[in-house]
């Protein structure tokens, strides 16, 4: 149910309200707030309500349309798909300084806190460092990484500032995700070195966006059969309309000639 309608849950709803409900739906999603499956069941269930009192409780725990949550003072971006990074700049202390792998391997991802350096060494293993949804306890960050017949691989968010300035030996150090990120982002340093082995670094999508596209490229998707539906149906319609006209005229042709026994009728007479 919308803010400015009443309170009256068994008042009808119309397509509008279950419009809007769903559009609540789809940037909650891009927030992360609900994950596909959960945005799947919701908009089912947006689409079959009737009244007021059934969409309500739909959205009940999301934020009102437009509002902006934050647990941190500081600009928020009109961009729902940017990174706020007032909110992921948190100080503090790490929640991790060191991944270290032998014959196996070590993973960082999520939500977790990179201090000012992080070092990852994977020996005959590999290891994840992946920043997408990292918070920081400062703005410069260097995360040191080595391996020996090993692999690693630093995943970044695209709107992050990256240097890569390591080196291998018998084996590759991935720059390719070098380049400026949005203002006021972290600036974070990659070094170190590669015996025999390897360290990738590359820019991914976050979860929250590539959910984002997948529902942008899901309505495409619906958009383009809806006008292929209304195409064919326009088709369809322009082709009964010909065949009745045809029939008409048909029909016209037929009554200007009198029928069989009428010549009999009048030789009679």
């Amino acid at each position: 149910m919308t803010d400015e309608q009443p309170h009256l849950p068994d008042l009808r709803a119309a397509d509008a309200d279950r419009d809007r409900v769903a559009e609540r739906l789809r940037d909650a999603m891009a927030e992360g707030r609900l994950d596909m499956e959960e945005f799947e069941e919701r908009l089912d269930a947006t689409y079959k309500a009737r009244t007021y009192g059934e969409l309500e409780p739909i959205t009940r725990d999301l934020p009102a349309a437009g509002a902006k949550v934050s647990i941190v003072k500081g600009p928020v971006s009109d961009d729902p798909a940017a990174i706020d990074w007032s909110e992921r700049v948190v100080g503090g202390e790490p929640t991790s300084k060191l991944g270290f792998a032998f014959w196996g391997g070590f993973s960082r991802k999520g939500s977790w806190t990179v201090g000012r350096q992080f070092d990852g060494i994977a020996i005959w293993g590999g290891g994840e460092i992946d920043l997408r949804e990292a918070r920081f306890t400062e703005r410069d960050v260097e995360i040191r990484c080595w391996t020996l017949m090993g692999g690693m691989q630093v995943v970044v968010p695209p709107e992050m500032t990256v240097m890569v300035k390591g080196f291998g030996f018998m084996g590759g150090f991935d720059d390719k995700a070098t380049g400026e990120g949005t203002p006021g982002s972290p600036r974070v340093v990659v070094k170190g070195f590669a015996l025999m082995g390897g360290v990738g670094v590359e820019r991914k999508l976050r979860r929250a966006e590539r959910l984002r596209l997948k529902e942008e490229r899901r309505l495409e998707k619906l958009e383009r059969r809806a006008a292929q539906l209304e195409r064919r149906e326009a088709h369809l319609e322009r082709a009964d309309r010909h065949r009745k006209r045809h029939g008409e005229r048909h029909r016209g042709s037929d009554s200007s000639h009198p029928a069989p026994g009428d010549y009999g009728a009048g030789n009679g007479e």
